[in-house]
């Protein structure tokens, strides 16, 4: 079992764990839509020990509101429970880095390639427990009486391994108690022969095997063939609720709602499940801000951490956000990333500077390099980067090349962190597609290196893209680990088909996810699965089971109690763009008239208008942006407020409006530390009962005065009024744009719950496996 620090993928069964007062008792909790709670004690195996925890696989529907029973401060303390009592800490070895040496070093010779003396061989962990022609050798988790450690240790000249040579040290037999004890993991695909799969560069499209039982989606088609084949029973089908369950929270990251729940139970029509896949997907918004969680983590994308504070990383967030939004091509997205053409997309590229000295391996330049390969190729160029990989072909060489693409400046290749005193060249991966010009100024050289990842020849930029995107609905990829692509897929045609597909239909990811999904194979009942299941080499018998993302979980926690968030931590611009077109502004930035200087620092004015509404609102909504700070008053109560001037704020009217007389007060502040501009900016639309529309702005025909208003927004008697004055600034300039996107989806409804995905990490997702996303996992 290998062990990484990435991300914790978790089931559609939304599992919590009570830590009780008394004794320490574990109990499962179904959360039912009649509000219902069943318990009983839940265990589950790991290969290293059990863990406790619950699943609901295939239980009733996650409730969008919660039942009186289950009160949000229950709910969680539930998943704070969680997050203490089902993630155990792992102190393991290291395979790749600890364990690897010390079997080539000692034991190769002997039991490696095609040697097999005493029947042993240490080609892969499935040989390793095989054992010899003795018995077991090695058994996961058990120290005492392990034949290996025997050996090793023994004295005996007839016995000791390795028989000639150095022995061991106190130091690697300490190692090989340690990898004992932890369950023999192994680096999912390494082996010590010589690899008999060698992945094919360009792109490769088999024709779909032919049509059984009236199944024409191309993936049905290939794991028909594939079971039929293994001589393995096709799979039942989960019903209608489980499967627009496993959709919904696939494709948006959110339950369906009640109401959706019952309408597509009672849909008659049999290609409902076909049609499902593209209405998730046209919803753009819960789309890009579920993947949005996907791509940060491959991209390293954070809101907070490490460098931020030191100008040592940017974030890519608004570009991030724009491109799932609008289903960028993938071939532009990765472009953009890796030959920028704006600043917006520059972080990814440019890693984090960390202060003070640092190991060769964490330089920015070998940063660019690891994220290239990893992201786009499925290449792990970690070991790479510090010395000639032991678990698979990349070299050193490889990956200061790819880092030199990026450099400006000459780079020296360091190897374990000392100097080599050769030069690093810049060069691609590939040169079967062609090279980049180590002598061209920087941002040519990653042009090219754009223009060579995306090349139309490159088949491992679309095979690794999609193997990810199986791995995200399926359980586990047709290759397997994602970010090793060198492994052998268990259906190499389903793989090649599924990326020429994905590349000859314009590289639309949302495309590719609906194939998959809308497939018969994505409907099959979960695999069921043994500790061992594996052990002899991966067999597929239907998805895998996969364990919510801490930000799946805590968005359903947040629609269930209501409780999400009013703002987002990200520094973003949600929904879609303005369409092209759209209607220009007609607020004005508004404060009281300029004098001889402009508003000192601290002033606080407050500005009225009453919107007289003929009808009752059934929809209606704002745009609000003070420079620098404001608060919201409508009918006397306060609705919103922001102190950040940078923040544009959509806010929901819902509720606060009636028909007739009302009446809108802003109170904005102006900060700095000397006199500067300020101003206030609001558009606000409302649609009524009868379908008309009536709309509100900030303009001249505000009035403004400097008394303040109480906590009620009632101002003294006697209170001074004067009219607002247009103040011209830099705001149009630099927020018309946003205010205009803001101001189209105002108009089209209220925004969506702010997700899980747009929030900085908190203890609670930390502990339910949200990544630290400063390092390259």
């Amino acid at each position: 079992m290998k062990r990484t620090s990435s991300r914790k993928i978790c089931s559609y069964k939304i599992c919590l764990i009570f830590r009780m007062p008394l004794g320490r008792a574990f109990m499962k909790v179904f959360l039912t839509g009649t509000g219902r709670l069943t318990a009983d004690v839940c265990e589950m195996s790991h290969p290293v020990g059990p863990r406790r925890r619950f699943i609901i696989e295939k239980g009733p529907h996650l409730p969008l509101h919660a039942p009186p029973m289950i009160r949000p401060h229950r709910l969680l303390f539930t998943a704070a429970a969680l997050a203490l009592s089902a993630c155990p800490a792992w102190a393991g070895v290291d395979f790749s880095h600890q364990i690897v040496p010390i079997l080539r070093k000692h034991c190769a010779d002997c039991h490696t390639g095609e040697k097999k003396k005493g029947g042993f061989s240490l080609n892969d962990r499935v040989a390793l427990l095989e054992g010899s022609e003795n018995g077991p050798v090695a058994v996961p988790g058990k120290v005492d009486g392990s034949r290996l450690l025997e050996v090793v240790l023994s004295t005996d000249p007839d016995e000791q391994m390795p028989p000639k040579g150095a022995r061991l040290t106190t130091n690697e037999t300490e190692l090989l108690k340690a990898w004992i004890a932890d369950g023999l993991p192994w680096e999912d695909g390494f082996t010590f022969s010589k690899p008999s799969y060698e992945p094919p560069l360009r792109p490769r499209r088999p024709e779909p095997p032919p049509v059984m039982d009236g199944r024409e989606n191309p993936v049905d088609r290939f794991i028909d063939k594939y079971l039929s084949e293994h001589k393995l029973p096709r799979p039942a089908e989960v019903d209608d609720g489980a499967f627009l369950r496993r959709a919904s929270l696939d494709l948006i990251g959110l339950p369906p709602t009640p109401a959706e729940l019952e309408a597509f139970v009672k849909d008659s029509d049999p290609g409902k499940r076909a049609r499902l896949a593209g209405g998730l997907l046209a919803r753009d918004t819960d789309y890009a801000e579920h993947w949005l969680t996907f791509w940060n983590d491959h991209l390293r994308n954070d809101y907070a951490g490490t460098g931020f504070i030191t100008g040592g990383r940017s974030q890519i967030s608004q570009w991030l956000y724009r491109a799932l939004v609008t289903n960028m091509p993938y071939d532009e997205f990765a472009r953009e990333l890796v030959a920028p053409p704006k600043d917006d997309s520059a972080g990814f590229g440019a890693g984090i500077k960390w202060r003070g000295e640092v190991s060769a391996g964490q330089t920015v330049e070998i940063q660019f390099s690891q994220s290239i390969s990893q992201t786009f190729l499925g290449i792990n160029m970690k070991c790479a980067s510090c010395h000639d990989s032991f678990i698979d072909q990349w070299k050193l060489t490889d990956a200061y090349g790819l880092a030199a693409i990026y450099s400006d400046k000459p780079m020296e290749l360091y190897r374990c962190d000392k100097p080599t005193g050769k030069p690093a060249v810049a060069s691609w991966v590939f040169p079967e597609l062609g090279n980049v010009d180590a002598a061209a100024p920087r941002p040519e050289r990653l042009n090219q290196l754009a223009a060579l990842l995306t090349h139309k020849e490159n088949g491992r930029f679309s095979r690794t893209l999609v193997n990810r995107l199986w791995h995200r609905l399926m359980g586990r990829g047709l290759v397997y680990p994602p970010d090793s692509m060198g492994m052998q897929p268990w259906d190499a045609d389903l793989l090649d088909f599924l990326g020429a597909d994905f590349q000859d239909h314009g590289y639309d990811v949302k495309r590719t996810l609906a194939l998959i999904a809308g497939s018969h194979a994505y409907q099959m009942q979960a695999a069921t699965l043994a500790r061992d299941t594996d052990d002899k080499g991966f067999v597929f018998t239907g998805p895998r089971a996969k364990r919510l993302t801490a930000e799946q979980f805590v968005d359903a926690v947040w629609a269930i109690t209501g409780t999400a968030p009013a703002k987002p931590d990200a520094p973003i611009q949600r929904g879609k763009p303005a369409p092209a077109g759209a209607a220009e502004l007609q607020g004005q930035w508004i404060w009281q008239p300029l004098g001889a200087q402009q508003p000192p620092p601290g002033e606080t004015l407050a500005f009225r208008r009453i919107w007289t509404l003929g009808g009752k609102p059934v929809k209606a909504g704002a745009v609000v942006t003070v420079d620098n700070e404001y608060d919201l008053y409508i009918n006397d109560a306060r609705l919103a407020g922001d102190k950040d001037w940078q923040t544009i704020d959509s806010v929901s009217l819902a509720g606060a409006l009636r028909p007739g007389d009302n009446e809108i007060v802003i109170v904005g502040k102006n900060a700095g530390s000397g006199p500067n501009l300020a101003a206030v900016y609001f558009d606000a639309a409302a649609t009524l009962e009868d379908g008309s529309r009536s709309r509100l702005v900030s303009d001249t025909d505000w009035q403004w005065t400097a008394t303040l208003p109480d906590a009620a927004a009632k101002f003294p008697p006697g209170t001074v009024w004067a009219q607002a004055s247009e103040i011209k600034g830099p705001w149009a300039a630099s927020k018309g744009g946003e205010i205009k996107s803001l101001l189209a989806a105002v108009e089209s409804g209220p925004q969506p719950m702010v997700r899980a995905s747009l929030m900085k990490a908190d203890f609670l997702m930390t502990t339910l496996g949200r990544p630290n996303r400063d390092q390259i996992v």
